[in-house]
């Protein structure tokens, strides 16, 4: 089994938070600040992308998912706190697998990504024990 990656899609690259908790849990962590190409879709099995303008999510979402190899990837959506109950179903229905608020905290995050990766047992994949063991 090979550990577990994510690719984060962030045009600002202003908040890191998410990579580094992330990481702390055990994944593999890749952040882009560009379209990613391919080649960094196939080595992971999670997707997130930071949504600056919530209009744009589905066109965001469908673009994505039409990628190759792309599949039945862990699709999330990473969006202003500002969007509206309407504007994060339309998010979903377009394909997102589910959609986070853009704040400091990434648990909410965190609790997404894993809650959606037990959905697809066909990405067998795991996260190294980090806990500390008693001496």
């Amino acid at each position: 089994m090979k550990q577990c990656a994510a690719l984060i899609v962030d045009c600002d690259s202003r908040n890191s938070s998410p990579h580094r908790a992330l990481e702390r849990l055990g994944f593999r962590v890749a952040t882009t600040a560009e379209w990613p190409g391919d080649d960094m879709i196939r080595d992971v099995e999670v997707v997130i992308v930071r949504v600056r303008h919530i209009e744009s999510a589905t066109m965001l979402a469908a673009r994505m998912r039409a990628k190759p190899y792309f599949g039945h990837r862990v699709l999330i959506a990473v969006v202003p706190a500002t969007a509206t109950p309407d504007q994060r179903r339309i998010a979903i229905d377009g394909g997102f697998d589910d959609l986070a608020s853009d704040t400091r905290d990434s648990r909410g995050l965190i609790a997404r990504v894993l809650r959606s990766l037990r959905r697809r047992p066909e990405y067998r994949c795991f996260l190294p024990d980090r806990k500390r063991r008693a001496a």
